[in-house]
């Protein structure tokens, strides 16, 4: 009897304190963020993209497991040579026109064009290319980590010097 009273004891403590747990990782989660235009911070782009593009994190860190959302930024006649992503990628079109393309080659004859408003999926691993007509902002809303591979080694900013 006094090792099942011990034993219930334990178990009490135990959930006592996962529950205390939860509570304090719940506490630093805000309950609400909202971010209006002027609120966004703007920094260079990830290495793995041309120069020229601006990024911001909205929430969570493509780096990492889970789920992000990251917004781009990209000047006219901005290119993404041929890549995929090991993930399901998620595109909302802000503002500006977001062109992708298909295939293993960048080739402008192919693209179908993503007008702001525009929202698209794209499977893991489907070799794709993209370029901005106008200056152009969209949306990533994804698992990570995320991650960009160009079928041309040579294609990625992040390995040249």
């Amino acid at each position: 009897m006094k090792r099942f009273v011990w034993i219930f004891v334990v178990g009490l403590l135990a959930s006592v304190v996962v529950a205390s747990e939860k509570k304090m990782a719940a506490a630093k989660m805000p309950a609400h963020t909202m971010y209006t235009p002027a609120d966004i911070k703007w920094t260079d782009a990830p290495p793995v993209l041309p120069a020229g593009a601006k990024a911001a994190i909205l929430e969570g860190d493509p780096s990492k497991p889970g789920y992000f959302a990251m917004r781009l930024k990209a000047p006219d006649g901005y290119k993404i040579m041929p890549h995929w992503h090991p993930n399901v990628e998620r595109v909302t079109v802000i503002s500006g026109t977001v062109n992708i393309g298909l295939g293993d080659t960048f080739d402008e004859t192919k693209g179908h064009a993503m007008p702001a408003g525009t929202y698209a999926t794209m499977q893991p691993k489907v070799h794709h290319f993209a370029w901005t007509t106008g200056e152009t902002e969209l949306q990533i809303t994804t698992l990570g980590p995320w991650k960009l591979v160009y079928l041309n080694p040579k294609d990625d900013p992040s390995k040249k010097k």
